[in-house]
């Protein structure tokens, strides 16, 4: 079926269309088939992604905060697929937190893109929960209140297994970071630095020209971990680093651990056909009748 046109509706500027580029590049080179790809968003700018994206892929536009809960089943029901999420700030840390934190002790193989620029940009700039405190920007009657929360330092310890950071103004950079997260095996999460030239007149392009640098340009650092004895070290590490955000800000893989088993793992040593008989191909019928016997569930609602 032929993809009809989608107008495209962000401000001029947005972070988001670097985003769009450096995520549909990532997908056509790593090669995947792109039936096998599925998109998934929840609610704000960073939404649309699904829409945008131009290849053939399937995409899930869902509900505020719930995009990571889509996810979760999608990717359990049909561990063949590769998933994505795209999350706002606000999506993702502030409503949708709780399914963030659970995604990375599961360790699930789920790429998750984190639109970072410190605001509600589709309700007109409110801060989101990574606005740090004493920050007023254009929309706000006063400087922001709360403390900010930092994305990467949560979802280290939640337990995801791939930690990283990028600039939407980096398209490059980005990219490559996509890829890495995809391709990692287990919960992926990759914050993206967003500059929202509508609503955040703080943390401008100009304000990231000046402090963003790159950890792959010290060859002395390196994320991953290869042996077990290595995680607390490289932990402690990571750590460290996502907590930079003053005068300089890192860009780049914080912290990469394969030796943890994945969700799909876990599953498999209770159902040791999960990979080959997994929910999305069973069937659910057999000539009209259901596959499920609930008999037992009959009588216990009797009792």
């Amino acid at each position: 079926m032929e993809r009809k046109p989608v107008f495209n509706d962000w401000c001029p500027g947005c972070g988001n269309f670097g985003i769009l580029r450096a995520e549909e590049m990532a997908l056509r080179e790593l090669g995947v088939d792109p039936k096998k790809i599925v998109i998934v968003s929840g609610i704000g700018c960073s939404g649309k992604i699904p829409h945008f994206i131009e290849l053939p892929i399937s995409g899930v536009h869902t509900l505020h905060g719930r995009s990571i809960a889509f996810a979760t089943g999608i990717k359990t029901t049909n561990p063949s697929l590769e998933v994505v999420v795209n999350v706002g700030d606000g999506d993702g840390v502030g409503i949708g937190m709780g399914h963030f934190v659970h995604l990375g002790r599961r360790n699930l193989d789920i790429t998750v893109i984190i639109h970072n620029n410190g605001v509600y940009g589709l309700t007109k700039g409110q801060a989101s929960p990574t606005l740090g405190r004493g920050v007023k920007t254009k929309s706000l009657p006063r400087p922001n209140i709360n403390d900010a929360v930092n994305p990467l330092a949560v979802a280290l310890a939640a337990g995801y297994t791939f930690v990283a950071r990028g600039y939407a103004y980096d398209i490059v950079h980005l990219k490559e970071l996509i890829k890495k997260g995809i391709k990692h095996k287990g919960s992926a999460v990759i914050e993206i630095l967003q500059p929202c030239p509508t609503y955040n007149d703080v943390n401008t392009k100009e304000w990231y020209d000046k402090r963003v640098y790159k950890l792959d340009n010290d060859p002395a650092w390196d994320p991953v971990v290869k042996r077990e004895e290595e995680t607390k070290t490289k932990f402690e590490k990571a750590m460290m680093k996502v907590m930079e955000l003053g005068e300089k800000i890192p860009l780049g893989v914080f912290y990469q651990n394969e030796l943890i088993p994945t969700f799909e793992e876990r599953l498999e040593q209770n159902i040791p056909n999960y990979r080959e008989f997994y929910p999305a191909i069973q069937p659910i019928e057999l000539k009209g009748i259901g596959t499920t016997d609930i008999t037992e569930l009959i009588k216990a609602k009797r009792v």
